[in-house]
């Protein structure tokens, strides 16, 4: 088996459902033929017998989330699990609104300021929001229409490349 290294340009990868690989497991990629997409199994799937060795790397799930950065990024099982549908309501804001702090967050969503504080920690901490500079930024869809407002005293917060993919995956 080869090197990640030598597919650097590949940054796609699926997780296969005939053996469900999940963080901790050893895993083995396996290039699809005619496609530039790895399928991510366990190292011991017997699936993996079938396949020519050429086509077969050897992966840990740190080689996966650095290439994930700039392309597709399989979601951790163990990351899928913390979430529910009150995190991924704040994500989809961020998704929609972008770059916001907690208290529009709070009144677009319906859900309790203080709650809000607590899953931008949540989130940012699981590596799916990150903190920004305060910046000007403009408000739509019936919260101040056509204005630009900045608020120096909040924490703005925005999707990450990984919080991106976990909203679009949902």
């Amino acid at each position: 088996m080869t090197g990640l290294s030598r597919f650097m340009t590949i940054m796609e990868y699926r997780l296969a459902q005939c053996c469900a690989p999940a963080a901790g497991d050893d895993i083995v990629g396996f290039l699809k033929q005619d496609a530039d997409i790895f399928s991510v199994h366990r190292a011991d799937c017997p699936n993996l017998n079938k396949v020519p060795m050429d086509r077969l790397v050897i992966l840990n799930w740190d080689d996966i989330r650095a290439a994930g950065q700039t392309g597709s990024l399989p979601l951790p099982p163990e990351l899928v699990a913390q979430l529910d549908s009150v995190d991924y309501a704040i994500l989809a804001h961020h998704q929609e609104m972008g770059v916001d702090y907690a208290a529009v967050v709070a009144c677009s969503t319906g859900i309790a300021r203080a709650e809000v504080f607590v899953r931008h920690r949540k989130l940012r901490d699981l590596g799916l929001l990150e903190r920004v500079e305060p910046r000007i930024i403009r408000y739509r869809k019936g919260i101040v229409d056509g204005k630009w407002i900045k608020h120096r005293n909040h924490t703005y917060y925005d999707l990450t490349a990984l919080g991106r993919q976990t909203i679009d995956r949902r």
